[in-house]
């Protein structure tokens, strides 16, 4: 897929997946979030820049962290995802968080002005990972830090079928090589090329929990990267791309439920 058009793709689809995404998606990622603002191990009065930082599930958690005396940049390629956080930030009284709608590939901030830099499960959706990877050094500062967070490989990440189902009913791929940062060294491999230093990697194994068809199927297709796709299938698609999907996930099932099997990748760095 040509890079600015998988963009597109991504914006308007994580717009459209915007009022969704908490509900369906919170509670999944909080072991990746905490495990990488573990490793970011954030000290009051820090400048931190929070990349597709989404509904700000992360910069929050950053910005209570650096304390009133930090600063913390959310950004994120969808105006409604920034449009989200922004007032969630307004209604928090949170004077240490700015929200800007900005590509991870091309961070509109000036070399070496934050101390750290986060990415939880964004860098997947990248037209370019290694670029948005050496984006983060370039803006920390010499002596700061990274942290990001990926999805694993494919083979461990029982809901990846969600590609193929919704690729089968459009003209071009959706998350064209989304597992390909989480398999192997790769997300390694891009911190050593980007520059960092005194890499640490980190695989967790954590398990998604629905508790119904219904809760599985609005997670995977509404509140997710393919919600854009999905949104313009006709009902008679939406309901056999569920179908294909609850098929898919079917030895995951306990009685209504579902606990399907995931993994997450987070890798630090020193600059």
């Amino acid at each position: 897929m040509d890079a600015r058009l998988q963009k597109r793709v991504q914006r308007y689809g994580w717009d459209r997946a915007a009022p969704h995404y908490e509900r369906y998606w919170q509670e999944q990622l909080e072991p990746a979030q905490t495990a990488l603002l573990e490793m970011a191990r954030l000290m009051g009065r820090e400048r931190v820049v929070d990349i597709a930082c989404g509904t700000g599930l992360v910069t929050f958690r950053a910005a209570s962290e650096v304390g009133p005396h930090g600063e913390v940049a959310g950004v994120d390629i969808s105006e409604e995802m920034i449009t989200a956080a922004s007032a969630m930030a307004h209604a928090r009284g949170a004077s240490n968080i700015t929200f800007s709608r900005m590509d991870a590939e091309a961070l509109e901030f000036d070399d070496a002005c934050f101390d750290v830099a986060l990415c939880a499960l964004g860098l997947m959706y990248t037209p370019d990972p290694e670029r948005a990877v050496a984006e983060m050094l370039r803006v920390v500062r010499p002596g700061g830090r990274a942290v990001c967070a990926v999805w694993g490989e494919r083979r461990m990440c029982g809901w990846a079928s969600i590609f193929p189902i919704v690729d089968a009913r459009v003209q071009s791929e959706v998350c064209p090589m989304f597992f390909r940062i989480g398999t192997g060294d790769a997300l390694r491999l891009a911190f050593a090329s980007a520059g960092f230093k005194n890499i640490s990697l980190r695989r967790l194994q954590t398990t998604l929990f629905h508790s119904n068809a219904a809760e599985a199927c609005a997670a995977a297709f509404v509140g997710g990267p393919v919600a854009l796709a999905y949104s313009r299938f006709s009902e008679d698609v939406k309901a056999a791309a569920q179908q294909d999907y609850l098929h898919s996930i079917e030895e995951y099932r306990l009685g209504d439920g579902y606990a399907i099997p995931g993994e997450f990748v987070i890798v630090a760095g020193n600059t």
